[in-house]
């Protein structure tokens, strides 16, 4: 018999704007506190290193963790929608079964992932003309990061789960903690016991695993109907299907996302280290923006999700008008901050002028057009939580994907610069961002013409 759930932290009713702003809000700082505490392993090893340590954390090494963690959390984005659905349906079978199968995945996907990184990085990381000088240390960071693998995965798909359910203070508690953990140990390794690159890489899995061991025992310990219970961890034939047949096209969204970020890297490599070093910081600065968009997009799922359970198509239009509006506002607001004081927020990474100069270039052509990336966090994010992935992802693939491949090998090479390789992002965020308005359109026609005949 099909057990039901009662209201617990459902957003179907109530101030639209007003909810969005309370989950959003947990979830942003979670995420800064997260993009925290891997920018301090960059600071640390910049400012006591060097900027060969500083372009080897996150240099290519950081591309090549981009693109697995990626790959792995768009997958895990399927079991966060199916959950949120049961949520909203009030089926608490099928959320207690999306929550164990989640877990099964994320154990099965870290040993694969584990083995790949063990040994594929050092030549991933030739092929991609890392600098001759930070091949053995940015190979130590991948390898260590790699060997931890299981507590990132654990961690991103255990406050997935608890954020589809509407708790999103948990796990930004926690990351708090991880985030003290991880700076206490990042001076600890480098400055106290000098390990360098190889020290920042151990205290990041150290805090990775503090952060897996709370988010689980959180699960463990609830007193709502859904409760994690280490023996059931198992697949669930069909809720697997369903998670999968969501998460696999943004897996795959993902990857091309971060393939395209590697052949870019490749391209921005053949410069040398500054700038090198350069767009690895500008990396790490550019993250404030996407962890806003990421949180509003998160948001925006998780409400989407429940509201399309509960039948609340009304809403669902709504909170997405009103999710894309703060989206947007926030995107312009940044633009200002970034672009004002690039030259400062560079500073904090490093003391070399070369860097510092090539970096503020970069920030100089791409913060004005966060803006246009809104409107795919948001149109894409609305489109997942009411099961429509197929063409969001065949949209993506070609909007940004494709075409920032066909830019680095036709365009670039008439107009060899690296400002031919930056303009790459807002050329291709200006056409994704069209595809998806217009596809938005139609879909929403027919799914709210369905939903009232």
């Amino acid at each position: 018999m099909k057990r039901t759930v009662g209201a617990g932290n459902q957003i179907t009713e109530g101030t639209i704007w007003k909810q969005l702003l309370f989950f959003f809000f947990p979830i942003l700082l979670g995420t800064f506190f997260q993009q925290l505490y891997n920018t301090i392993d960059m600071v640390v090893v910049g400012r006591f290193v060097g900027k060969e340590a500083l372009a080897s954390v996150g240099g290519s090494s950081g591309q090549i963790v981009n693109l697995v963690v990626g790959f792995f959390t768009g997958l895990s984005a399927g079991a966060g929608v199916i959950i949120s659905q049961f949520y909203g349906a009030r089926n608490a079978d099928g959320v207690n079964a999306g929550i164990h199968t989640a877990y099964a995945f994320s154990i099965a996907g870290s040993v694969i992932f584990m083995i790949f990184g063990l040994f594929f990085a050092p030549g991933i990381l030739k092929f991609m003309n890392t600098p001759e000088e930070l091949l053995a240390s940015s190979s130590i960071y991948l390898r260590i990061y790699f060997g931890g693998i299981l507590f990132m995965f654990i961690y991103n798909i255990g406050s997935g789960i608890l954020r589809a359910l509407g708790n999103s203070k948990l796990p930004l508690y926690y990351l708090i903690i991880c985030c003290l953990v991880n700076i206490v140990l990042d001076l600890v390794m480098v400055l106290l016991l000098d390990l360098g690159v190889a020290g920042v890489a151990i205290a990041t899995v150290i805090a990775q695993g503090v952060s897996a061991g709370l988010v689980t025992r959180a699960l463990m310990k609830s007193e709502d109907i859904y409760r994690l219970e280490l023996r059931k961890i198992r697949f669930h034939g069909n809720v697997l299907k369903s998670q999968l047949y969501l998460g696999v096209p943004g897996g795959l969204q993902s990857v091309m996302y971060s393939l395209s970020n590697i052949i870019i890297q490749s391209a921005v490599n053949v410069y040398g280290t500054d700038t090198a070093a350069a767009w690895a910081t500008q990396g790490k600065i550019d993250a404030i923006f996407w962890m806003i968009s990421g949180a509003f997009g998160v948001s925006i799922t998780t409400f989407v999700g429940q509201n399309y359970g509960a039948g609340k198509f009304d809403r669902i239009e709504k909170g997405v008008r009103t999710c894309l509006g703060m989206d947007q506002t926030a995107s312009v607001l940044l633009s200002l901050l970034l672009f004002t004081f690039r030259r400062q927020l560079f500073g904090i990474f490093t003391n070399d002028e070369e860097v510092i100069r090539i970096g503020t270039g970069i920030m100089q052509m791409i913060a004005p057009y966060y803006v246009v990336f809104s409107f795919v966090e948001i149109l894409s994010s609305t489109l997942r939580a009411v099961s429509d992935v197929i063409f969001p992802m065949l949209l993506t693939m070609f909007g940004v994907c494709l075409l920032r491949v066909l830019w680095i090998f036709l365009v670039v090479p008439l107009h060899p610069s690296l400002n031919t390789i930056v303009i790459n992002y807002p050329v291709t965020w200006t056409v994704t961002a069209v595809l998806f308005i217009l596809y938005y359109l139609y879909r929403k026609r027919l799914l709210w013409e369905k939903h009232r005949n």
